[in-house]
């Protein structure tokens, strides 16, 4: 999909709705003075068309200002912090400032966020992910303004994409696994499929595992609550069903850490007797008594790579408008190598 050059105006909502601007204008200002059915014509026009009003009043009407929009689901995930200091890193040399929204993983919330930041007219806009609502990609096409899809290169961006293959690294860690004799695998994630990047790595993952004939044995999910504790409790529920489990793959490093806590509790040989891998290559966890296995996300790199596309769309240069970033697997101390 390619961006217009141009963003939508009031003509454009009254050419597509039959009405005329100074109505488009009342609906949208919420005045209280034009018909039900009138109402429902301009706000579906709108939202077909990908029409967000413009917040900044008089002089300022037809500029931009020195925001850009960085659009994540989660502060509490340690993902996306370093995500921002990679975005910040680049735009303090710039009169760019970033402001942050975030979605819950929900993409309703996202296209609430979304409407909101473009009317204040940004410079650029930052938005983790690829899949969004049709109403979220209209307003994006539509903005004119350069976006750039973030911590994912699975699929096709609106603008701009600077990410990892999600698949790709689901399908390097089901090797690894298979290479150091693992048979009964278990997969321990979040629930799917909110979580799309964990839904394609999973999906890469048991495609690996499948061709050489092995399948998951088992699956946990859950949502909300401590990380830790919820991979404490996952490994054991995984355990108590399944003994003869000898390898489980966690969707992240943080539920890895639990699990790896728990067994570490129960004197359970790792990698010995069960192998563990996570995601996400989290500094944090470096003080476990063990390292996890696990496969760096390329986090702050994403942040900085982003921004640089921004800043340099913003002063009219020529960029690489779609970055894909290799991660690499570390072995840590759960994960035997042949």
């Amino acid at each position: 999909m390619t961006q217009s050059n141009r963003s939508l105006t009031l003509r454009d909502v009254s050419e597509a709705s039959g009405v005329s601007e100074m109505t488009v204008s009342r609906v949208l200002r919420n005045r209280g003075d034009v018909s039900a059915a009138t109402r429902e014509k301009v706000l579906t026009a709108a939202k077909e068309l990908g029409y967000v009003p413009n917040k900044i009043a008089g002089a300022l009407a037809s500029q931009r200002v020195n925001l850009v929009a960085v659009i994540i689901p989660s502060l509490s995930n340690m993902v996306f912090p370093e995500v921002l200091a990679g975005v910040s890193q680049v735009l303090e040399d710039t009169e760019l400032q970033p402001v942050v929204g975030v979605t819950d993983y929900l993409p309703e919330k996202e296209e609430k966020v979304l409407y909101e930041m473009l009317s204040w007219r940004p410079s650029g806009v930052i938005i983790a992910g690829l899949e969004h609502t049709e109403a979220a990609r209209a307003m994006m096409n539509a903005s004119g303004i350069p976006v750039v899809e973030i911590m994912d290169a699975d699929g096709e961006a609106v603008d701009a994409m600077v990410g990892i293959s999600h698949r790709r690294a689901g399908r390097v860690m089901a090797a690894s696994i298979l290479e150091a004799g693992y048979k009964k695998i278990a997969f321990l994630g979040t629930k799917m499929p909110l979580d799309h990047r964990a839904r394609k790595r999973f999906e890469g993952f048991t495609e690996t595992l499948a061709k050489s004939g092995v399948e998951v044995t088992e699956r946990e999910f859950y949502s909300g609550g401590s990380a830790l504790a919820k991979g404490r409790e996952m490994t054991k529920a995984v355990l108590d069903r399944s003994p003869d489990i000898d390898f489980i793959y966690y969707s992240n490093d943080m539920i890895g850490a639990g699990g790896l806590l728990y067994l570490m509790e129960k004197g359970i040989d790792v990698p010995g007797q069960i192998g563990l891998a996570g995601f996400n290559g989290v500094e944090l966890l470096q003080g476990l008594p063990r390292q996890l296995a696990t496969m760096d996300a390329c986090r702050r790199e994403i942040g900085v790579k982003a921004a640089e596309i921004i800043a340099s769309r913003v002063q009219g240069e020529d960029t690489d408008n779609s970055v894909t970033l290799t991660p690499k697997i570390s072995f840590g101390d759960t994960l035997r190598r042949q």
